[in-house]
């Protein structure tokens, strides 16, 4: 084991400043050399590197990254605000303009029109804002601050090839976090899963649409999507559920929904389409409820925020003709103040919450679970004042 880890450590000595590039929080311009290093042993030559001098810190990036409250918003409050009235024509009037795109983007890469449109839709109203953060400053700031530099430092060579290649500008500009374009893809995506959708022998993504249909698609591919099968689907529940069993990632057969008495929304029997699907109810029992398939989990792979992929999956089933679904009548929740108390009280119970930051993040629900279930109450993952109190 010993001669193993010394192999290991002088082969990282080999690489010059990879060590130094991965380490997060060092003095900048000496954790800069270490991305150099990388970057030069990677292929990307003086023009990518000249850009990489002139990057520096930007402390709005910084504040971005730490005031997410926009997550802390209710599934109802979030998607009634992004499932617009605006998004939903104008989604439809760009499936029909690009349908022979969008035909083909199925065709290769098995992508539903409606699922591409709506990541279109909610990232930047189809181009229209795509972001005014010089990208390369976004990407080494968040690559070289501690708090997440795992998702971001996998990014910064692969722009820093783009720009050395001459796809992209070195003051190219996007969002706070990195992302370029008129869908967002970052740049490791850009790099490839970049597709030509146009012909023009570029891959922008910032002003031709094909090519962002067209990438869009490849990398939802690349996430695991299954051409032709259902992402969610609105259900009706009953009252009583044995709820230790439902959750999103606890999957079942729609024979065993149907038999707790799950139904469509319009109350007919859910058809067995052969799938397992596990049970999203984003507020509570009482509140709405969407059964979740396979390929909902690659929406969480482009964005961890469940209540943003759940809004994204319901604005792809809109723009494929389906109603709004029902709010029905949800428990109120807790603020954000409150929700930050629940952690606390969580995490000295022994739970991993992650960050104590108000967001009803995934191990927050689930620890919730766990303490429903504790206490002898529906195990539903929404937390109540009435929850918090009993803590």
């Amino acid at each position: 084991m010993r001669a193993r880890i010394l192999a290991i450590a002088t082969l990282l000595a080999a690489l010059p400043g990879a060590a130094v590039a991965q380490e997060c929080g060092i003095d900048f311009e000496t954790w800069k050399q270490g991305v150099a290093g990388e970057a030069r042993a990677a292929g990307v030559g003086e023009s990518g590197l000249r850009a990489l001098e002139g990057a520096d810190i930007d402390t709005r990036v910084l504040a971005r990254d730490r005031s997410q409250g926009v997550f802390s918003q209710t599934f109802i409050e979030f998607s009634g605000r992004m499932i617009s009235e605006y998004r939903l024509k104008h989604g439809a009037a760009n499936m029909r303009k690009y349908a022979s795109v969008f035909d083909r983007a199925e065709q290769e890469y098995g992508a539903p029109a409606s699922v591409i449109t709506a990541f279109w839709a909610l990232e930047t109203d189809f181009g229209a804002v795509q972001g005014d953060f010089p990208t390369l400053n976004a990407l080494v700031t968040l690559a070289h601050d501690c708090r997440r530099p795992q998702l971001f430092r996998p990014h910064l060579v692969p722009l820093l090839t783009l720009i050395d290649r001459g796809v992209l500008p070195a003051e190219v500009k996007g969002a706070w976090a990195g992302e370029i374009g008129q869908t967002q893809i970052l740049p490791a995506d850009y790099l490839n899963n970049g597709v030509d959708g146009d012909n023009d022998g570029i891959v922008d993504l910032r002003n031709s649409a094909p090519d962002a249909i067209m990438t869009t698609a490849k990398k939802i591919q690349s996430r695991g999507w299954v051409p032709g099968q259902p992402w969610i689907e609105e259900v009706r529940i009953p009252d009583n559920l044995p709820w230790e069993e439902t959750s999103r990632t606890n999957k079942l057969p729609m024979s065993q929904w149907n038999m707790w008495g799950v139904t469509r929304r319009d109350g007919s029997p859910l058809a067995d389409n052969g799938q397992t699907a596990g049970l999203a109810l984003p507020m509570g029992r009482k509140g709405p409820a969407f059964l979740t398939y396979d390929n909902f989990e690659i929406y969480l792979k482009w964005n961890q925020s469940f209540t943003y992929a759940l809004t994204a999956a319901v604005l792809a089933t809109r723009l494929d003709g389906a109603p709004a679904y029902d709010p029905r009548s949800p428990e109120p929740g807790l603020g954000m103040e409150q929700m930050k108390d629940l952690q606390r009280k969580l995490q000295a119970r022994g739970y991993d919450v992650g960050n104590v930051d108000g967001i009803l993040g995934t191990n927050t629900r689930e620890a919730v679970r766990q303490e429903q279930l504790r206490l002898g109450i529906p195990a539903d993952g929404w937390p109540t004042a009435g929850l918090l109190s009993s803590l």
